[in-house]
């Protein structure tokens, strides 16, 4: 048997040193060669097969490196589509899952002599959002791929769709709100004058349903359901006191408007009760125990996009580590009061609203609609669960 065969000890301890990843410095691009310690790069280097391809080399190093440099980019970009498509992740995480394929397009091949330049050109050209933190550099992949842009751009037309619809029926409830308040004045004075029962009718329009409550309603499941309308409860029993029961018409018309009002916030509240509450721009607090050796339990962080509406990749505020944590993992975090807080689930679900106060023993909170349909409105009993702070 010779002394370098196949199955000598030495031919297989080559090997296996040959099979792990080696030093960057003693690779060869041209050739795609890589040596074990820097005498060997210094013998190949002087090799009569190295010679012949530096020669190619030197008829047009431009284009070679070009070449190279674009092949390392498209790659590189390739894996980060793959692996960490919607993440924030720390640039040197990414290269070193790159350069696990011995295989790979080295960076000492390219333009770019180190990962800090490499990053700053990604960031130049628009393929990556680029962020210099003081634990280095982090990257989020910029997904510009048509069928990933066609979807956005759908979602977006029926979320405009949905506002619009939403939009146009409270106009058409205030219209026959107004239309109720008109009418009322009327039949006080007919009835005061002849005595006669006057029926009145709600006009609807073509397109638009209203719900009657005819005696005792249904009681809805949901403590959060229950305290929202004992808002409008309160005002109804604090009118009547008010009144007196003098006027039985009047007090007839506005029970009936009372009870049409009440029918509507219920019907906004089986609408949008949902089983998942997570959304962007939130602050949550992360209750999962399994994460409390990693220093991460009970510390607080900004929910920067939601996957699959019931994950969260949250970036945490004290570290900037970006996590993907189940909502049932997650708490909800109640500002100070006077600062602006997100409804996240039912009725007024999506709404921004100013905290106003806070009551300790329903675990409740009132607050106050800023903005958009519902402007000025103010929820006297809001659960916990269902507002939170935003970022």
């Amino acid at each position: 048997m010779g002394k370098n065969d196949f199955l000598t000890p030495k031919a297989i301890a080559n090997r296996i040193k040959a099979k792990g990843l080696q030093k960057l410095r003693w690779y060869c691009q041209m050739c795609q060669k890589q040596c074990r310690d820097e005498n060997g790069f210094k013998c190949h280097c002087m090799s009569e097969s190295h010679q012949r391809q530096m020669l190619i080399f030197g008829e047009n190093p431009n284009r070679v490196v070009e070449g190279y440099s674009e092949e390392f980019e498209t790659s590189f970009l390739e894996h980060m589509k793959r692996s960490h498509r919607f993440s924030r992740i720390a640039a040197t995480v990414v290269y070193n899952e790159y350069i696990n394929d011995r295989h790979h397009v080295h960076m000492n091949s390219t333009e770019w002599a180190t990962l800090t330049e490499f990053v700053k050109h990604l960031g130049r050209i628009g393929k990556c959002k680029v962020e210099e933190t003081p634990k280095g550099w982090f990257i989020t992949y910029i997904d510009r791929d048509s069928e990933t842009l066609f979807k956005e751009r759908e979602k977006m037309k029926r979320v405009k769709a949905d506002l619009a619809e939403e939009e146009k029926q409270e106009r058409e409830i205030k219209k026959q709100i107004e239309r109720v308040y008109q009418s009322m004045p009327n039949a006080d004075n007919v009835e005061g004058q002849g005595g006669e029962e006057v029926n009145r009718e709600l006009k609807v329009e073509s397109g638009v349903k209203i719900g009657f409550a005819l005696g005792g309603l249904k009681k809805e499941k949901g403590e959060s359901s229950k305290l929202v309308f004992e808002e409008v409860e309160d005002e109804r029993k604090s009118k009547k006191a008010k009144t007196g029961g003098g006027n039985s018409s009047g007090g007839a018309g506005s029970l009936a408007l009372e009870e049409l009002m009440r029918e509507e916030e219920r019907k906004k509240e089986r609408v949008n009760r949902k089983d998942y509450w997570v959304c962007e721009g939130i602050i949550v607090k992360v209750m999962s125990k399994a994460l409390a050796e990693k220093g991460y339990y009970k510390q607080k962080g900004v929910v920067k996009k939601v996957i699959d509406k019931y994950v969260g990749e949250i970036e945490m505020l004290e570290s900037k580590h970006v996590l993907r944590v189940d909502q049932q993992e997650l708490e909800t975090v109640i500002p100070q009061i006077g600062c602006l807080v997100k409804i996240v689930n039912g009725a007024y679900r999506g709404s921004n609203a100013r905290l106003l106060a806070v009551d300790t023993d329903k675990f409740c909170a009132k607050v106050q609609i800023e903005k958009g349909v519902y402007d000025g409105r103010v929820l006297k009993a809001v659960e916990y669960e269902d507002i939170c702070k935003l970022a």
